[in-house]
C-alpha cells in the first residue's frame, strides 16, 4: 500500500513534482558546475600563470656562502659553482613528483667573437634544454625552456638538439639587433677567457623576443654549451614549475623546529617550501626556494575565484531550497483531505511524514542524478569560454569534468536541501487535527 500511495502522488500531482524537480535541479546543476571547475581549475591556474616564469628555482648551495678577508669578498664572480645535470631525474622520485610539470636546467657564461660583417661582441650565453624527455625509471616527463616559458615569441626555429654536429643558437631579439644578426645568419663564438679554446663556428636558427634579459643573450643547446665552457654535466641554475598549495602560515613553518607527526604533515602537503625542501633532499650541493611573487599570485587568485564559487554554490542551493520549500507547501496544501482522512483511518504521522519524505527523496535522487549530468557540460562550457587560450585551443571538453567522486556529494547535498525544503510543511500539516481537516474540506 506505501509504495502504491508513494506511486500514486507522481501520477497525481506531475506539474507539482516537476517544479520542484526543476528547483533541485538547477540548484545541482550550478552545485556540480562549481564543484568539478574548482576540482581543476588549480591545474589551469597554474598554467596561466606559468607565462610568468618557474615558482621554484634551484642553485648550487655554495654559492649563498661569503668568503670575506678583512671586508673583502674573495667569491669569485662567476660563482664557481653548479649542480649536475645527472642528478635532475632525481625530480621525478621526490614525493610531489607528480606535482612537478617542468623543469629548465641552465648554463651561464659568456662569450666574444666576431659576426660575419665585422661586429665584435662580448655577450651571456645561456645553454638549455629546449625539449627534453627526464626519465627516472618508469615515470618521464618532456620539458624544457619552451614549455616553461609560453610567452616567448619566436622568429625562426629552435635549435636541434639531435647531436648532428651541427651547432645551431638562438638570438635574442635586443642582441641580433645590435648585432645585426638574422635568421640563418653565421658568426664565430668562443670563450673571452685567455686560455679558451679555438672559435666555434655557429648558425643563427632563430631569434627569440622575451620581454626580460633574454633579449640580449644567445641560446644553445646545453649539451653544446657544456662542451663549450668546459664544464661537462654541469648545471648552474634549475627553473622548476610545480602545481602547488596556496601558502598560507602552517607552509611558512620552519619543517626542522616541527615535532616529527606536525613535520610529516608539512612534508606531504603540496606548499611550494615542502617541494622545494624535498628538492633539497634529493639533489647534493642544491639550494632551492620558491618564487614568492608567482606562489602568491597563483594563491591568491584560487583563493578569490573558490570563494566566488562556493558562494554561487550556496545561493544556487539556497534558491532550490525555497524552491522546493514552495512547490512542497502547494502540494501539502493541496492533499490535506488526504492526509486527515490517513490519520483518522489509523495512520500514525510517521508514516504519513515517511511517505511525503519518500516522495522528496525519489525526487532529489533524479534529480540530482540529472543535474549532475547537466553540471558536468554547464562545466565543460564554462572552461571553454574562460580559459579560451589565444591559439583557439579550449579546454578539455566534456569528459574532463566528469568527476564520478562527485555524483554522491551532488545528490546528497540535493537530498538535504529537498528535505530541508520540504519539512516545514510537513511539520505544519501533522499538526492539525484530522477531524478539522475533514471538516473544512466538507
Amino acid at each position: 500500500m506505501f509504495f502504491r500511495l508513494l506511486m500514486e502522488s507522481f501520477v497525481r500531482q506531475r506539474r507539482r513534482k516537476a517544479l520542484a524537480g526543476v528547483a533541485i535541479l538547477l540548484g545541482t546543476t550550478a552545485v556540480t558546475a562549481m564543484l568539478a571547475l574548482a576540482t581543476t581549475i588549480g591545474d589551469r591556474i597554474h598554467k596561466e600563470l606559468a607565462v610568468y616564469g618557474a615558482n621554484i628555482v634551484v642553485t648550487p648551495s655554495a654559492d649563498q656562502l661569503e668568503v670575506k678577508v678583512g671586508g673583502v669578498s674573495l667569491k669569485p664572480a662567476s660563482g664557481g659553482s653548479y649542480l649536475k645535470e645527472s642528478d635532475l631525474p632525481k625530480l621525478e622520485g621526490i614525493f610531489w613528483g607528480n606535482n612537478i610539470t617542468g623543469v629548465s636546467p641552465e648554463l651561464a657564461f659568456k662569450v666574444r667573437g666576431t659576426t660575419a660583417g665585422g661586429v665584435a661582441f662580448n655577450a651571456p650565453a645561456v645553454g638549455l634544454w629546449f625539449a627534453h624527455t627526464l626519465t627516472n625509471g618508469a615515470s618521464s616527463l618532456k620539458t624544457g625552456a619552451v614549455g616553461l616559458h609560453p610567452v616567448w615569441k619566436m622568429q625562426g626555429a629552435w635549435p636541434a638538439e639531435d647531436g648532428s654536429g651541427k651547432t645551431e643558437v638562438v638570438v635574442g631579439q635586443g642582441l641580433a639587433s645590435r648585432m645585426g644578426l638574422k635568421v640563418g645568419d653565421a658568426f664565430e663564438a668562443s670563450l673571452p677567457s685567455p686560455g679558451a679554446t679555438g672559435a666555434l663556428s655557429v648558425v643563427v636558427s632563430g631569434i627569440v623576443s622575451a620581454g626580460d634579459a633574454t633579449d640580449d643573450e644567445i641560446l644553445m643547446p646545453l649539451l653544446e654549451a657544456q662542451a663549450m665552457a668546459g664544464l661537462p654535466g654541469a648545471v648552474s641554475r634549475v627553473e622548476i614549475s610545480a602545481r602547488t598549495k596556496p601558502e598560507d602560515s602552517f607552509a611558512r613553518k620552519d619543517p626542522d623546529t616541527l615535532t616529527p607527526k606536525m613535520k610529516e604533515i608539512w612534508y606531504c602537503r603540496p606548499y611550494a617550501n615542502s617541494i622545494a625542501y624535498q628538492i633539497r633532499e634529493a639533489i647534493p650541493g642544491a639550494r632551492a626556494e620558491q618564487v614568492r611573487q608567482v606562489e602568491q599570485s597563483e594563491g591568491s587568485v584560487l583563493d578569490k575565484i573558490g570563494g566566488l564559487m562556493w558562494l554561487v554554490s550556496g545561493a544556487a542551493l539556497l534558491a532550490a531550497g525555497f524552491a522546493v520549500s514552495a512547490a512542497m507547501a502547494t502540494a501539502v496544501l493541496e492533499r490535506r483531505r488526504e492526509i486527515g482522512l490517513m490519520r483518522s483511518l489509523g495512520a500514525g504521522k510517521g508514516a504519513i511524514a515517511l511517505l511525503f519524505y519518500a516522495e522528496t527523496g525519489l525526487l532529489a535522487v533524479a534529480a540530482g542524478t540529472v543535474g549532475y549530468m547537466a553540471g558536468c557540460g554547464l562545466a565543460a562550457w564554462l572552461g571553454a569560454r574562460i580559459f579560451e587560450d589565444s591559439g583557439g585551443a579550449h579546454w578539455p571538453g566534456f569528459s574532463a569534468v566528469f568527476i564520478p567522486v562527485l555524483l554522491p556529494v551532488v545528490v546528497g547535498l540535493g537530498l538535504i536541501v529537498a528535505m530541508a525544503g520540504s519539512t516545514p510543511s510537513i511539520r505544519a500539516a501533522l499538526s492539525r487535527s484530522p477531524s478539522a481537516i475533514l471538516r473544512e474540506e466538507g
